[in-house]
């Protein structure tokens, strides 16, 4: 693993003391002082990370100045070896701490993030199962206190969804859920399979994260916009006005269509929140697209045709396929709080992978 160098490390405090310095300093007004208290947040874990390394570095330098002594006291050599034992098993780990800290960071990972489910291969029951991973990601939304609103929801006849899509707000939410993109299967016997026959079914998810204006200029000469009456289940269900708003951006040739409110400005204005993010994860596509060497991550593009695991109802296990890693907990992640442990894991694997390729490019 690449080690950190000893002038790194100080540059690294150097810079956390000054924003420390200006923070207490009381001189901060306005755009300047939100700048800086958020530089100081994200500098502040690092610089935590810093300082434990170089007091475990310094630390072991000094008890192996008394090991080398040939005039230090035999109790004190052999005490001192022992705490050297203990100080070079805690030293690695902290190293690799500080390295992951260290990594570039995605530029979005504290974004809200869209989330769009979608049912795949397996008609009624692949439905069923878009509905299962909504409630998956509502409950671990709420377990991380994050707040979910569902923008578009296209809801089958027999229940769950046959497309539905969702915002999600709070803290680091892409970052937790960007490894969640691909093609989720599910292995059960449906209630209206007489047999007892296991059938499979998929669904598709897609996280993408949600841009801030100024990511984003959609200029409405490249759209066009449709208005329709919103279909549905009759009674009062059916509007009576065009509320319901289609979308396509020329240039691109996205479609979004948005039908679920009854007013035609709020259907307008939930579709360009969801077109704006599509363009958004083109436009981050494209960028990584053209790096020549932009690294194959080990937990997988995102691609959303790509397989990345499967949920077995009869041996209750789910199964990332990118990460080899089964749990034998299907309930406890349905259910949202078990997903963590799945979500760390393919955390867990990107950074190994991005410090090995860290390792090879120094």
């Amino acid at each position: 693993m690449t080690r950190i160098s000893g002038e790194r490390i100080a540059q690294i405090e150097a810079r956390f003391g000054k924003l420390q310095a200006l923070m207490a300093s009381g001189t901060l007004v306005g755009d300047e002082f939100v700048q800086t208290a958020k530089d100081y947040a994200e500098l502040e874990p690092v610089a935590r990370a810093a300082a434990e390394v170089r007091r475990l570095r310094a630390e072991l330098e000094v008890l192996e100045g008394l090991m080398a002594d040939n005039e230090s006291d035999p109790d004190i050599v052999k005490l001192a070896a022992g705490e050297a034992e203990t100080v070079r098993e805690r030293l690695p780990p902290a190293e690799r701490t500080l390295a992951i800290k260290l990594l570039p960071r995605d530029s979005a990972d504290n974004r809200p993030a869209m989330l769009e489910i979608r049912a795949g291969t397996g008609g009624d029951e692949a439905a069923l199962f878009a509905g299962d991973l909504l409630r998956m990601y509502t409950r671990f939304a709420e377990e991380q206190g994050w707040k979910i609103e569902i923008l578009s929801a296209n809801a089958a006849d027999v229940g769950g969804f046959k497309e539905v899509i969702a915002s999600v707000n709070g803290s680091g939410v892409f970052a937790k859920l960007k490894f969640e993109s691909g093609v989720h299967r599910v292995q059960r016997v449906p209630v209206t399979e007489s047999g007892g026959r296991i059938h499979t079914s998929a669904a598709t998810v897609a996280v993408l994260p949600e841009p801030e204006e100024v990511d984003v200029q959609i200029n409405d000469n490249d759209l066009r916009i449709d208005v329709y009456r919103a279909s549905g289940s009759g009674g009062q269900h059916v509007n009576t006005t065009d509320s319901a708003v289609r979308i396509t951006h020329i240039p691109s040739g996205l479609v979004v269509t948005q039908q679920d409110e009854k007013s035609q400005h709020k259907n307008k204005a939930k579709a360009l929140k969801v077109l704006a993010a599509r363009l958004y994860e083109l436009e981050r596509s494209k960028a990584a697209n053209a790096e020549a060497d932009a690294r194959k991550s080990m937990v997988g593009s995102g691609d959303r045709s790509e397989r990345i695991r499967t949920y077995n109802f009869p041996q209750g296990r789910v199964t990332d396929h990118r990460i080899n890693l089964t749990l034998h907990r299907l309930d406890e992640i349905l259910e949202g709080w078990g997903l963590n442990e799945l979500i760390n894991a393919l955390t867990a694997e990107d950074q190994a992978a991005r410090l090995a390729n860290m390792d090879m490019a120094g």
